[in-house]
Parts: C-alpha cells; sequence; structure tokens
C-alpha cells in the first residue's frame, strides 16, 4: 500500500512540475514576441540617399628620380666618382630652388664586381673550369626630388640629364595636399545627398526628420602618371628641356544618408 501511495504522489509532483516548466516557457517566449513587436512598432521609417561630389584640380608638384652609377678599382675610387657626380646634380638643384627638404636618397649601394677568367686548357679534351675574381666595385644611388614650381620641371629635367645621371624614372605629378579636397568633395557629396533626399521627401509627401546614419566611400584619387627617360647621351646646352603636359586630376567622393521621415 505504501509503495503505491509513494508511487501516485511521485507522478503527481512530475506532472506538476512539468506543467510549471510549460507554463514558464510559454510566458517567457510570450514576452519576447510581444518585445520584438513593440520594438517593430517603435521603428520610424526611413528613406536612404546617396550623394556624391567632384572636384577637379590641376596636380601642384612633380616628382622624378634620377640613378647615378660609377665604377672603380676600389671602394675609395668608385665612391669618390659617385659622389663627385652626385655632389654636382644636387648643387645644379638647389640653384635651381628645390629646397632640401625636398631631395631625398631612397637608396644607396655599394658592391663588388666580378669577371669569369677561363682557366687554359690542360690537355686535348679537358678544360678544367674557370673561376670567378673580383673586379673592381660599383656604386649607385638614387635620389628623389620633388618640384613645387611645376612650370619648371621640364627645364629641371634638362639641367639633371646634362650632370651625367645615369637615368631619370618615375617622373608623376601629383597634389600637396589631397586632404583638403577630400574635404571639399566630401562637402559637395552631402550637398548633393541632402538635396535628392529633400526632393524624394516631396515625392514622396513627406516630411524629412533627424539623420539617422552616415557612412562614406574614401574618395577616388587617380593613379599618378609615371614616365622613365633614358639619359644614353648628354642633352645639348641649347636644349630649354622637354613639354610635359601636366593633365588633370578628379577627386571623387560617395556618401550615403538616411533619414527618418514624418
Amino acid at each position: 500500500m505504501l509503495n503505491v501511495f509513494f508511487s501516485k504522489t511521485y507522478n503527481s509532483v512530475l506532472l506538476t512540475l512539468v506543467l510549471v516548466a510549460v507554463v514558464v516557457s510559454l510566458g517567457a517566449y510570450t514576452n519576447m514576441v510581444l518585445k520584438q513587436a513593440d520594438q517593430s512598432a517603435m521603428v520610424s521609417p526611413s528613406i536612404s540617399v546617396t550623394g556624391t561630389g567632384e572636384v577637379t584640380t590641376v596636380p601642384d608638384i612633380a616628382q622624378f628620380s634620377f640613378s647615378v652609377r660609377a665604377e672603380g678599382d676600389d671602394v675609395i675610387s668608385a665612391q669618390e666618382l659617385s659622389g663627385t657626380a652626385i655632389n654636382d646634380v644636387l648643387a645644379y638643384l638647389k640653384d635651381s630652388g628645390i629646397e632640401e627638404k625636398d631631395i631625398k636618397t631612397e637608396n644607396y649601394l655599394l658592391f663588388p664586381k666580378y669577371k669569369y677568367e677561363q682557366r687554359p686548357c690542360i690537355s686535348i679534351g679537358y678544360c678544367p673550369p674557370g673561376e670567378q675574381t673580383e673586379d673592381g666595385f660599383e656604386v649607385s644611388q638614387t635620389v628623389t626630388v620633388k618640384v613645387r614650381a611645376i612650370d619648371n620641371a621640364g627645364t629641371i629635367l634638362a639641367g639633371v640629364g646634362q650632370k651625367g645621371v645615369t637615368d631619370i624614372s618615375n617622373i608623376n605629378f601629383t597634389i600637396d595636399d589631397p586632404d583638403a579636397l577630400k574635404a571639399e568633395a566630401r562637402k559637395l557629396a552631402i550637398e548633393d545627398a541632402r538635396d535628392q533626399a529633400k526632393k524624394l521627401a516631396k515625392d514622396l509627401d513627406v516630411r524629412l526628420g533627424h539623420l539617422v546614419s552616415y557612412s562614406e566611400n574614401q574618395p577616388n584619387y587617380p593613379d599618378p602618371y609615371y614616365k622613365t627617360a633614358r639619359m644614353e647621351s648628354a642633352v645639348e646646352d641649347s636644349f630649354a628641356g622637354p613639354d610635359i603636359p601636366v593633365g588633370e586630376d578628379k577627386i571623387i567622393s560617395n556618401v550615403y544618408l538616411t533619414f527618418e521621415i514624418r
């Protein structure tokens, strides 16, 4: 009798606990659904627009690199020849109005040269392998120059070419202060987006509310134009320098705005 009694009691308690768990779960689920519904009801309708701003400008900085290579029987003679040529070019640049801050050494290399010597053949059909022997030293120095008086870029290039440089490379045109142009393009893009939002709100017969979100793409900077000139022979003294077209650059900014509507 006692076993039956305890068995019935156990089953009743277990059933009660299960029912309580079900009720609690249903209550929690109902509460979550109601909260989601409230949040959905609180979300205001909105409109999103894209604005574009474009700024056209003429590059105001010219940059180029030049290299000088020199060979010598030993380290000292190779460095002396290279240093003499480099100093001559640097003096010309400074005399042409290039500031010291706009002249930068990109790399300086000093390395031995080798030649391959073939050994004489000892017997018919057999020649011993040759050997590599040291044959002096070579120095190479590359300097980058920034020309702020961009109209003088061609004349300066011609003058550098007369100073015994090995080559002139990476001629390109850039903007000295791109951040100012970036800000201007962004401002135009925001104005464009606001104008579009106002027009769209008018067409929809609604009123614009507060700004909900803002994002932007990085401005589109044009790739610099590069050109390489090999200085195979001296430039005539009467040559005033090549004409180097500068062209125009465009900076484009895109912004994305979202407004509440009422």
